[in-house]
């Protein structure tokens, strides 16, 4: 398979890495044969720095690393497409994505908007499950333990049930924005991640 992609002249490739699980486009590095085979073989995204002309995995010092979900290729094989689940942010910035700036926003972009909250709040709950941080709340329910993140997440479906009854929209938005951090705290806990989520909903579909 190797023999399809076209590195250029100075052995390298160029690589996306999109979120598996939404499409979000994070990064744009480069690959050599090396890293390419790292990249099969560890299943965590493996680049060739052209600046520092070195081998480095993606996140290995930030802990934002990149486990892989698939390995694609163009149809003119010079171009190769990862789809990730990323730890954290995928920039050195700390954003999500490297293209978080624009010229212009599209409605399609709007939409991704909801979902990219979710995963920006969820990869911030795995930072504290990984790195506590005195006072957090989040690590608190850590510390507490599931029975306790069961209670929370059993409390606020209760609460959007209340808000939806009385017909309030501002309070159910609350409600159900509380009610998907605890969901998201509790998955964190028992190592979910919002794709095998997404999965088991693009299952059901069949």
């Amino acid at each position: 398979m190797l023999s399809n992609i076209k590195f250029d002249e100075k052995g390298l490739v160029p690589c996306i890495a999109q979120e598996a699980m939404t499409g979000e486009v994070l990064m744009l590095a480069y690959m050599n044969e090396e890293t390419l085979k790292m990249t099969l073989e560890t299943g965590y995204a493996t680049y060739f720095s052209r600046s520092r002309q070195e081998v480095w995995v993606k996140g290995k010092t930030s802990g934002n690393l990149q486990k892989v979900v698939s390995v694609k290729y163009d149809c003119d094989g010079d171009t190769i497409l990862l789809q990730v689940e990323q730890t954290g942010g995928a920039c050195h910035t700390g954003e999500r994505t490297c293209f978080f700036r624009g010229l212009a926003k599209t409605g399609e972009e709007c939409e991704n908007v909801g979902m990219e909250a979710i995963l920006k709040d969820y990869a911030t709950i795995m930072e504290r499950k990984d790195s506590p941080k005195e006072g957090s709340y989040t690590n608190y329910l850590f510390e507490k333990g599931v029975e306790k993140i069961c209670k929370k997440v059993g409390e606020e479906s209760a609460e959007i049930i209340i808000a939806a009854m009385k017909n309030d929209r501002q309070e159910l938005t609350y409600e159900i924005a509380d009610f998907m951090y605890h969901v998201s705290v509790l998955m964190a806990d028992k190592d979910l991640t919002w794709s095998d989520i997404c999965k088991e909903i693009e299952n059901r579909r069949k």
